[in-house]
This record gives C-alpha cells, sequence and structure tokens, in this order.
C-alpha cells in the first residue's frame, strides 16, 4: 500500500514509518523542514516537507503522492506545558482539513491518533463506550478533532479509524516525561522525588503502538474508535523499581515527597479488547524488556555524548 504519514520525525512517527517500509509499503513522511534526520530510513521512503500551521500546503504533495492510507501522527504541542493553551484548538482545523485532503488524494483510510485525555480522569478499566470528559484543552481538541474527522470520512467514504493512545514509553520519548527523567536522574546519581506511586498505570512500548497502527491500516475491517495501550495497568512503584534495578539496585527513590495533585489520575488502563478483535493486534513487548531496551538506550546515550 501506499501511505501518507505526518509526524514522521516524532516519538510514534518515526517507528511506525520504519515498520510500514519494513514490511514493503510505499511511505511518505510528512516532516517540517527543521525535522531531524529519519535515521536508517535515507533513500527509503519519499519525503514531503510541511506543516501542520500551513496544512494547505500539502495538498499537491499529498495528491501526487496517490496514498491508500494517510496516518496522522502529528500534533502541535504535546509538551506538558502546552497542553491546556487555547493555541491547541489550532490541531483540530488542521486534522479536519487533513482528512477532507486524504479523501481528494484518493485515500481509502484515514487513521487518527487521538489519546486517553478526551476520557478524562478514570478509576478503572476503560473501553470505548466510556463517555468522553476531557478535563484539558489537548483533551478536548483531540476529541473535537476525532469528531470532525470522521464526519469528514464518512462523508467522503474513507475508512474512518481513530486510535485512543494511552502511555507510551520508549527510546527517543519526550524527555520530561516520568520514565526518561527517572532514568537520567537515577543515571546520574539523584534520588527523584516522587509520589506515593500508588497509580496504576498502563505503559505501552512505542514500537509495539507502532505495530497496532500498521495492522489498523492493512485490516479492512478496523473502523472508528479504538483504544490502544498495553491493557495492564500495575502499580507505579514496581515499574519504577524495575527502571531503578536495571541501573543502580542501591539508588534510593524518593517515594512520598511529593504529594498527589488534586485532579491525579489513580488507574490509567486501557480496554484493548476492541482492536484485538478487529484486527488480531496483541502488545508483543513485554513490560521489563521494554524497559530494558529503553534503559539501554538512554546510557548508550549517554556514552555517546557525555
Amino acid at each position: 500500500m501506499r501511505i501518507a504519514i505526518t509526524g514522521a520525525s516524532g516519538f510514534l512517527g518515526l517507528p511506525t514509518a520504519r515498520l510500514l517500509v519494513d514490511q514493503g509499503h510505499t511511505v511518505a513522511a510528512v516532516v517540517r523542514s527543521s525535522a531531524r534526520p529519519l535515521s536508517g530510513l535515507e533513500g527509503r521512503l519519499s519525503i514531503i516537507e510541511g506543516t501542520l500551521e500551513a496544512v494547505s500546503d500539502l495538498e499537491g504533495p499529498l495528491t501526487d503522492f496517490q496514498p491508500d492510507v494517510v496516518v496522522h501522527c502529528g500534533w502541535a504541542g504535546v509538551g506538558g506545558a502546552d497542553r491546556d493553551r487555547p493555541a491547541q484548538l489550532h490541531n483540530i482545523a488542521a486534522a479536519g482539513e487533513l482528512a477532507a485532503m486524504a479523501g481528494r488524494a484518493g485515500a481509502h483510510c484515514f487513521i487518527g491518533i487521538g489519546s486517553q485525555a478526551e476520557y478524562g480522569p478514570a478509576d478503572r478499566r476503560v473501553d470505548e463506550e466510556q463517555a468522553p470528559r476531557p478535563t484539558t484543552l489537548y483533551g478536548v481538541a483531540k476529541l473535537a478533532s476525532a469528531l470532525a474527522t470522521e464526519r469528514i470520512c464518512r462523508q467522503a467514504g474513507l475508512r474512518w479509524a481513530w486510535l485512543r493512545v494511552f502511555s507510551l514509553f520508549g527510546p527517543r520519548d519526550n524527555p520530561g516525561y516520568l520514565i526518561p527523567t527517572l532514568i537520567e536522574r537515577i543515571r546520574q546519581g539523584q534520588s527523584p522525588a516522587l509520589t506515593g506511586c500508588e497509580q496504576r498505570w498502563d505503559y505501552l512500548f512505542v514500537d509495539d503502538a507502532a505495530a497496532a497502527i500498521a495492522s489498523v491500516a492493512e485490516s479492512a475491517v478496523a473502523d472508528g474508535i479504538f483504544n490502544l495501550g498495553a491493557g495492564d495497568a500495575p502499580p507505579l512503584i514496581e515499574t519504577i523499581s524495575r527502571i531503578r534495578d536495571l541501573i543502580d539496585p542501591a539508588a534510593r527513590l524518593g517515594v512520598g515527597e511529593i504529594p498527589y495533585r488534586p485532579d491525579q489520575v489513580m488507574h490509567l488502563e486501557a480496554d484493548i479488547s476492541r482492536l484485538t478483535a478487529a484486527t488480531g493486534w496483541r502488545p508483543r513487548t513485554p513490560l521489563g524488556d521494554g524497559l530494558r531496551a529503553t534503559v539501554a538506550w538512554h546510557l548508550q546515550q549517554a556514552a555517546r555524548h557525555g
């Protein structure tokens, strides 16, 4: 198939692009001109330079590429400080216009990357029947993008899939997120200050998320909203302790030194049965193996860059 993917230099977009190329698909990567090189993919895919801020400029190159599937991984403002800013709302128009372009370019499927933030806080495993009640503008914008792209795709006759991602981890993750921060502080001999770590948290290795996207692209029947997570939520202290033990088992963890936020989510867990039923996809990387690969990558980067 011919597959165009936005955000192809990003944490999720890059492994997705790499997997699709490895599977033999013809891939066009939509990236900013300033994006980092797509390591290992040079000469193996087409590059479309553009931004979501000027999404209309993508129409010509996208039409020339003639995609069968468009995967929308791109998003402006994924960092914690940006998640409740009005600029999030610009993503809605960009997603809608991209879905419309996909139809005009001849695609038969549009896959959008949503978020568990669309649901808002929950105290149990969440399935797709959970009523969305987002509490941040990031979640609002993701939900609105889902509604807009679904409407546009239904009108144009495209298969539409929206994957609500829970928590991903792996190499090249945002350095400000919990797992990268924890790895770096322990590596540097620091004692990371933490909450009580009683939360139950669903963490999915990023390569498994890429495989899920590929399975939806290749499916003829995967249509609608799907949760994308590990489907398991061990206590956060277990995950944190595993990371500590991979780096320095003697390192002290500052558990309980930070109070929980008033809006602290205590249970984040995806019911992934709908996605499994539609595509056969299941996570293949045990949490311990994913953490080992992630820690190894961080240690290699530290050795390389001093």
